[in-house]
């Protein structure tokens, strides 16, 4: 779909509410007190990117509900995927100008090839960076009703996702020999660390671990350590400890209770991300966030496409309906967030609609329609 226009009715931008909104300083909070009253009466444009493998049916199920639930926004969707051959630096820069207007986005998994095709840097990277969405926020909590192996889980990873072993460096230096860089820096380091501190300080939270192999990599993993030794002397309230990665995913399957706010740099926060995720059921029911100081997008918690479930109406659509909740909840529109959040709990909670992936028979479509009928109780009757 092409861009919205700039001038339809009733239509308001998502003003500034990037990374720094999510923990409310005072000023962005008296900039929303003033715009709150506006914004009731109009929509929100949300730029949408259903992406790869079930995506667009994740997509389909979001709209279903919002349109049940009288949701105030309006989707500006644009397909990219490198799948499908409809990726290109045209698409890539529509994307982002949507998002220049919309600051907000909902997302799929865009998936990316194992094949070389001359770029090193997939399209799934090139939109993070141009967006600089540096922090990415998995909040992995246990579902009231599905019982695993751990109980009562509630624990945020926090994962810097601009640089490290993600930087699209690699070259061969000599026959059979490749180099693949992994960059560390100072600011970044500083900056993500200072976002965990800052989230487990709006949170309520007590502690945070910085997560490394500083005793390998000594300098790179070691800068980003000592980043986050330094951040952590400005916020004496909160606990600080550190955890080698390796012994951090032994204890995560053992007591994962001791964790609270983990930060970690980017390969590691995607191992853990998944980890985690399968703690408390899988990829399909944990949210994911990714903010920078202007933008915010919303998306699934473990990235996957689940291609092999393309067409067969039995993809989990929880962690995306939660990703849109979070995302209205973001917008201020927290009535309509926790309407669907509810909803979507509450279905789970009661045992009788389940997709596959949680060990039922229901399809994607019987757990939409249940969601619905938890919003509205006569909905489509």
């Amino acid at each position: 779909m092409a861009a919205l226009s700039a001038g339809r009715a009733g239509l308001l931008r998502a003003q500034s509410l990037g990374a720094w909104r999510a923990l409310g300083t005072s000023a962005t909070l008296l900039q929303q007190a003033q715009a709150k009253s506006h914004r009731a009466e109009g929509t929100f444009q949300v730029t949408m990117l259903p992406g790869d493998g079930v995506g667009p049916e994740l997509m389909h199920a979001v709209k279903e509900v919002f349109k049940a639930g009288n949701v105030p926004v309006i989707f500006d969707e644009h397909h990219l995927s490198e799948v499908q051959n409809t990726a290109s630096e045209e698409k890539l820069d529509r994307v982002v100008d949507s998002m220049k207007e919309s600051k907000v986005a909902l997302i799929g998994k865009i998936h990316t090839p194992m094949e070389y095709k001359g770029d090193l840097a997939s399209y799934d990277m090139r939109l993070r960076r141009k967006l600089d969405l540096f922090a990415n926020v998995v909040h992995v909590k246990s579902l009231s009703g599905y019982q695993t192996r751990h109980n009562n889980l509630d624990l945020v990873i926090i994962r810097e996702q601009t640089e490290g072993e993600y930087s699209s460096l690699e070259h061969e230096s000599a026959k059979g020999v490749i180099e693949c860089l992994k960059i560390i820096t100072r600011a970044k380091s500083q900056r993500i660390a200072k976002f965990a501190f800052d989230y487990a300080t709006k949170k309520g939270r007590a502690k945070v671990t910085a997560v490394h192999k500083a005793n390998i990599m000594k300098l790179g993993d070691g800068l980003f350590l000592q980043c986050c030794k330094e951040v952590a002397e400005l916020y004496p309230k909160i606990k600080f400890d550190t955890m080698i990665i390796d012994n951090c995913c032994m204890q995560l399957v053992q007591n994962p209770y001791q964790f609270d706010v983990l930060v970690m740099p980017n390969l590691y926060g995607n191992i853990v991300d998944n980890l985690a995720a399968g703690l408390v059921g899988g990829a399909g029911v944990v949210p994911g966030e990714s903010y920078s100081a202007e933008y915010a997008v919303f998306e699934m918690g473990a990235r996957h496409p689940f291609a092999q479930a393309v067409g067969r109406n039995i993809a989990n659509p929880t962690a995306m309906l939660l990703s849109a909740s979070n995302m209205l909840r973001h917008l201020n529109l927290e009535y309509h967030s926790n309407m669907i959040s509810d909803a979507v709990k509450k279905v789970i909670k009661g045992g009788k609609v389940r997709t596959r992936d949680l060990g039922g028979y229901s399809t994607t479509s019987d757990f939409v329609k249940s969601v619905i009928d938890n919003l509205h109780p006569n909905y489509g009757a």
